[in-house]
């Protein structure tokens, strides 16, 4: 019996994949390049985790494989996946995810958070090259990847979030979203390509910011109890009691004013200004952290607190995945555009493996893809036989 294909998933990942340009001459192609990158993310899913476990897992599931693609000269060696994967155009192959990503959720995301990653074995000391950071985009409350942006530092962020900020924008995930970004991005020239976009900015305010970070501070200190909305909020778990508490004003008309000050940044629609107390009890001590933050939404302190606490699941359920589950940090790839694309292929593959509607861990959801072909069938969205 044939299988069927999921027309609203599989389909649409083979339309974008053929979407995206083979730098070979045809009359030398013998592995298409949709096959290629079948191959490489159907390997990714199912616990693989370089070229050599890719195209020996490709040999083996050959089967699988075919019932999506013909693979009529079998699939290419460790050597030439390597090869291929360097030659693709990351910009091509990052427009075709971010594309994907964006029919596997319809709808901009409510939050959506900003962070960088260092993929650090990806150095090449030899050429003088940095490890490949990456700025990716996460919609914290659905778990998904909808693009990234690469640069060779993390210094580099400030240009590379602008950049992602207009690709996230031509593909529809970012109106209406609110954008939270660590103290990097708060400039005013992020937090007006935010606004210009049709969405709203929560950026931490540090020392980067170090005039503004100050009159916030004062303003805390002097503003009235009554004058302020608060919320509480305690969490216990993990051998620890964590104390949050958020303040948020909406009093702003004294930092949209006029200048008062040569050199002063002015951001713009700033709508409310909070500050997070966290008091952190851990078995041996007592840990204390305030944080300060400006948005252009007028959020409640709740609402906030939601906020601030959902951003940083970038961490742990974006950049901790990556390292520990897909063992990203281990990726040794240095030349062409091999790191770049390869990290592409992980977020296609945690995008899929994020699809599943069972309780297993994202680690059992990858062992489960290699050993059972219907459930790698089922998560790249095509029915079992």
């Amino acid at each position: 019996m044939d299988v069927v294909l999921d027309k609203p998933r599989l389909r649409r990942l083979l339309d974008h994949f053929a979407e995206v340009a083979d730098p070979r001459e045809p009359w030398r192609v013998a592995h298409p390049l949709p096959e290629v990158l079948l191959l490489v993310v159907c390997g990714s899913i199912a616990s693989c985790d370089d070229f050599d476990d890719i195209a020996a897992w490709g040999r083996a599931h050959l089967d699988f494989l075919r019932r999506f693609l013909p693979f009529d000269h079998g699939v290419p060696g460790e050597r030439w996946l390597n090869i291929l994967m360097n030659r693709i155009d990351p910009e091509l192959f990052a427009a075709c995810f971010m594309s994907w990503a964006r029919e596997l959720r319809p709808d901009a995301p409510e939050l959506l958070a900003l962070d960088g990653k260092t993929s650090r074995r990806t150095h090449d000391r030899a050429a003088g090259l940095a490890p490949l950071h990456l700025v990716s985009a996460f919609a914290t409350r659905e778990r998904l990847v909808l693009g990234q942006e690469a640069v060779r530092a993390k210094s580099n962020e400030i240009e590379a979030i602008p950049a992602l900020l207009g690709k996230l924008a031509e593909a529809g995930s970012l109106k209406g979203a609110l954008v939270s970004i660590d103290a990097i991005a708060c400039n005013p020239k992020i937090a007006a390509a935010i606004t210009g976009h049709g969405a709203d900015y929560l950026l931490a305010v540090k020392a980067n910011q170090s005039h503004l970070q100050g009159e916030i501070e004062r303003f805390f200190q002097d503003a009235p109890p009554e004058s302020l909305e608060v919320f509480v909020d305690v969490d216990k778990g993990h051998g620890r009691i964590e104390d949050r508490r958020v303040f948020v004003s909406k009093d702003v008309e004294w930092l949209v004013g006029d200048r008062r000050f040569p050199g002063e940044h002015r951001f713009p629609a700033i709508a409310a200004v909070a500050k997070v107390e966290t008091r952190t009890e851990l078995a041996d001590r007592c840990r204390r952290e305030t944080r300060l933050f400006i948005t252009s939404r007028p959020l409640s302190a709740q609402d906030l607190a939601a906020a601030v606490r959902s951003h940083w699941r970038i961490e742990n359920a974006l950049h901790w995945v990556l390292d520990v589950t897909f063992n990203e940090d281990q990726s040794r790839l240095r030349k062409g555009h091999g790191a770049k694309n390869m990290a592409i292929v992980r977020h296609f593959a945690l995008n899929l493996v994020r699809t599943a509607n069972d309780r297993h861990s994202l680690k059992t959801r990858r062992k489960l893809a290699g050993w059972d072909q219907n459930y790698l069938a089922s998560l790249i969205g095509a029915s079992g036989r």
